[in-house]
């Protein structure tokens, strides 16, 4: 995801955009710049790296100006340069974008043959070209850009700046998110509303289509079909250092209750139209799809549990073998690489030590490619991998994952899906899977109510000593990860078995003393699940039925918690997040340190 802030002032801003850009510096960047309005014309820095290797060159030059525009880039088309670095020029226009145009080679193409030179690889270089062009036509700057949205075909937000127009910017919207700040004698344009609230706390959210003109004395906002229209003034509650627990007594509480956000965050600018973005995976992803015959996937702990779950989705919709293995364990053997077998690592932090060895391992062998699936741009992972998919989750302090996990799903399943179709995946089926993903972030909001309900049952576990997990299908990693949350934070010793192994040992632990844990979804396997129960109920067990609503009728478990009903993709979060409260609630009762459990750290980045 890339950062854009744009300002529109009476006073040098170029501080402030880089401070608007450091704001975002929590998803990473691989490049980052700045072009400001000047008697000269429009006057560009660029730097390949941080935002603080960009603060440093503009220290160094003295670059100012009232009006701009800046950007942070994470690529998908060209790699990370100076030269394919935002914003992009094309005669008296600059242009920053977040997202992806999809039929930027055909608009290159155009271009071209119109006599256009390009001097990068980027999608966004031809939005430059073609509202200069417009405006060589005699076009103000806000009728080029309305004049030329509907060319471009994928998901964008954009903020374009024309040194024909002193103090004006215009901004687009449509599959990323825009939103424009008020201030006094001062405009702003951002992606974010964390980069500009040391600036202000009113904001306008940009809907779908929507074009927005600012200058010094105020904004207009245009719909898709070119009439002004007036959108609600929201004041912000938010603060402006994400890193800070706010109203929440821990990190991990503030975590889990940004999930929503975080898994819209995550969907963001990836779906338009109902369909998933092919390129969101890379260059050349398409292709790479289509030559896909296998996957390997390696992780390490919560992201391994999410690996789990990749498994099942990839071969149940694409028809593709998958494997899943513990990154210290791949190490260590001599793993058979069959051909066209893509190689996919699945990192919170993008420094795990095993995993990092894994993928330096793997880049000697025969595989198709290397993929990683992380929350930490510019970590050595991402920078290892030929292909990446970030999970934006935004930071987590919590050592105990919990919104790194379900962006980490969420991020798969957009992948599974996206290989499914390569392969000829149902268009009916292909269409139900990205609406659940879609659907998410409500989902999770209706689930975390629930919070009250599972806070009174988390009573019944601080005098145990020992928990059990079941699961079936894709709830079986879930439950691993419910097993692991516990443990964590609470010291509870807890394991989590595949509900069809009961009878093959486990259910020899089951008395009224140990808790056992279900996860029940609506799936071809409920009524396995529900037989697996009566086993534990038969042994006197404790059993806490976390439930689909459609299923929860006829269940004879001790304690059912019950969940919105979801399909096969959106099921795993959601039942994820009940025991993520679980965990929290029982820690609190036992009285541990709930952010930083004795023992562990946030990043493993030793062996």
């Amino acid at each position: 995801m890339c950062g854009i802030v744009g300002i529109s002032a009476q006073r040098n801003i170029v501080k402030h955009l880089i401070d608007g850009l450091s704001a975002l510096e929590y998803r990473g960047y691989d490049s980052a710049g700045v072009a400001l309005q000047s008697p000269d014309g429009i006057v560009r820095l660029r730097a390949k790296g941080k935002v603080r290797d960009l603060a440093a060159l503009q220290n160094a030059t003295g670059v100012d100006g009232h009006c701009g525009i800046a950007h942070t880039r994470w690529a998908t088309h060209g790699v990370p340069s100076e030269g394919n670095a935002h914003p992009h020029l094309s005669g008296e226009v600059s242009v920053v974008h977040n997202g992806i145009i999809e039929n930027h080679a055909a608009l290159r193409a155009e271009l071209q043959a119109d006599g256009f030179e390009f001097s990068s690889q980027t999608d966004t270089e031809v939005i430059a070209h073609l509202v200069e062009r417009a405006q060589r036509g005699g076009l103000s700057l806000l009728a080029a850009v309305q004049d030329i949205v509907g060319r471009l075909h994928g998901a964008y937000a954009i903020v374009v700046v024309s040194a024909r127009e002193p103090g004006v910017l215009v901004g687009a919207r449509l599959g990323s998110p825009l939103v424009v700040g008020l201030g006094e004698g001062e405009q702003y344009f951002g992606s974010d509303i964390h980069a500009l609230l040391p600036l202000t706390r009113r904001f306008l959210y940009l809907q779908e289509g929507d074009v927005a003109r600012l200058d010094t004395a105020g904004v207009q906002v245009f719909d898709a079909a070119g009439q002004p229209v007036v959108r609600e003034v929201k004041e912000s509650q938010f603060n402006s250092d994400a890193v800070q627990r706010g109203d929440y007594a821990h990190y991990m509480l503030k975590e889990i209750h940004e999930q929503a956000q975080a898994v819209a965050d995550t969907l963001e600018g990836r779906i338009a139209g109902g369909r998933i973005l092919t390129q969101i995976f890379g260059v050349d992803a398409e292709q790479l799809l289509a030559d896909t015959q296998a996957v390997h996937i390696i992780a390490c702990g919560t992201s391994y549990h999410a690996g789990l779950v990749a498994r099942y989705w990839i071969e149940q919709l694409a028809g593709v073998p998958c494997t899943a293995e513990i990154a210290s364990e791949y190490r260590y053997r001599d793993p058979v690489v069959r051909e066209g077998t893509l190689f996919l690592t699945v990192s919170q932090s993008g420094e795990t030590a095993d995993t990092l060895a894994a993928l330096k391992l793997a880049k000697q062998m025969p595989y198709l490619a290397q993929m990683a699936v992380c929350n930490v741009p510019e970590s050595s992972i991402v920078r290892e991998s030929s292909l990446v998919l970030m999970t934006r989750a935004g930071p987590e302090i919590g050592v105990a994952s919990t919104k790194a996990f379900t962006t980490q799903l969420v991020a798969l399943a957009l992948f599974a899906l996206a290989l499914a179709r390569s392969k000829g995946l149902d268009e009916a089926r292909y269409l139900d899977g990205v609406a659940q993903l879609e659907q998410l972030p409500g989902l999770v909001v209706e689930t975390l109510k629930l919070s009250d309900q599972i806070k009174l049952l988390a009573n019944r576990f601080a005098d145990k000593h020992h928990a059990l997990f079941l699961g079936r299908g894709t709830h079986w990693p879930v439950a691993m990860e419910g097993a692991l949350k516990l443990k964590e934070i609470s010291y509870i010793h807890a394991e989590a078995y595949a509900a069809g192994e009961l009878k093959h040992g486990p259910l020899a632990l089951v008395d009224e003393d140990m808790p056992v844990i279900a996860v029940a979804p609506n799936d071809r396997l409920i009524d396995k699940l529900k037989s697996n129960l009566e086993e534990v109920r038969a042994r006197g067990g404790e059993l806490y039925a976390f439930v689909d609503e459609t299923v929860a009728h006829g269940l004879d478990a001790a304690h059912v918690v019950i969940l919105p009903a979801c399909g096969e993709i959106a099921a795993p979060v959601v039942s994820t997040l009940p025991l993520q409260l679980l965990s929290y609630y029982v820690a609190l009762l036992k009285g541990t340190d709930v952010d930083q459990p004795r023992n562990l750290a946030k990043s493993v980045t030793v062996e």
